[in-house]
């Protein structure tokens, strides 16, 4: 039987993994396979509020005490997973579970190595609900990316993508990024050793979560976009070293 691992990286997020967190648990004690939920506390300093939340609903719980970014939170995650598609996802569980359905049948039925969700693909319900500063700001980064980085898949910053569980193994032994860049880094070492990729639809449920700011930490991203064409031509992306 197939098993499922859901990571949720989360800063100072306690109040809103404990509104989401039964959205997502509901829909996998209704699923025949098996599953496991990891919360990652990427350094809250919440008085143990993220613990709570996450052994109350019965979720593993790793945390360390200095905030270091969701790409180290979700590497931290995805090297305790145990299942054969490793899926991560924001703390407020932001898209319908359809999408964890579609991810787990691209992996295992159709052999995908990765599959992503993509907010802009027409069947998506996603730009239509969020503020027209949010719409800007994503469009901008997506515009970048897109033309300069991962030609041929622009959304690489959506908050749900799943693996093959050896594929994980891989992108996250090799991705670098600890912020919020560290969706480009996967998608970009995916495309550099030719796996599979799927995209897929999504639709918005929830946007309660703490979301990247394009405005507030626009000028990182950039940055970390220079680092990770630094890190490919030094060769780090490559092979098993």
């Amino acid at each position: 039987m197939v098993k499922v691992s859901i990571v949720i990286p989360s800063y100072r997020s306690a109040k809103v993994l404990e509104n989401n967190l039964p959205y997502l648990l509901l829909f996998l004690q209704e699923q025949n396979f098996a599953s496991e939920v990891i919360i990652v506390d990427d350094g809250s300093k919440d008085s143990g509020e993220t613990e709570r939340v996450a052994l109350q609903h019965k979720c593993s719980y790793l945390g360390y005490p200095e905030n270091k970014g969701k790409g180290f939170a979700v590497r931290t995650g995805m090297a305790a997973a145990q299942g054969d598609i490793c899926i991560f996802t924001d703390a407020d569980i932001p898209f319908e579970t359809s999408a964890i359905e579609a991810i787990i049948h691209y992996i295992q039925v159709k052999e995908f190595d990765v599959v992503i969700g993509d907010r802009g693909l027409h069947a998506s319900n996603y730009f239509s609900k969020i503020s027209n500063q949010r719409k800007f700001g994503s469009g901008f980064f997506t515009f970048i990316v897109g033309r300069f980085v991962t030609t041929g898949i622009s959304d690489t910053q959506c908050g749900l993508k799943g693996f093959r569980k050896n594929v994980a193994a891989d992108l996250f032994g090799k991705s670098r990024i600890h912020g919020f860049t560290f969706d480009v880094e996967l998608v970009y070492i995916s495309l550099k050793r030719n796996y599979d990729i799927k995209k897929i639809p999504v639709n918005l449920r929830s946007q309660e979560g703490n979301s990247v700011n394009i405005f507030k930490h626009g000028f990182k991203m950039v940055l970390d976009l220079f680092i990770l064409k630094i890190n490919h031509l030094r060769g780090y992306y490559n092979g098993n070293e």
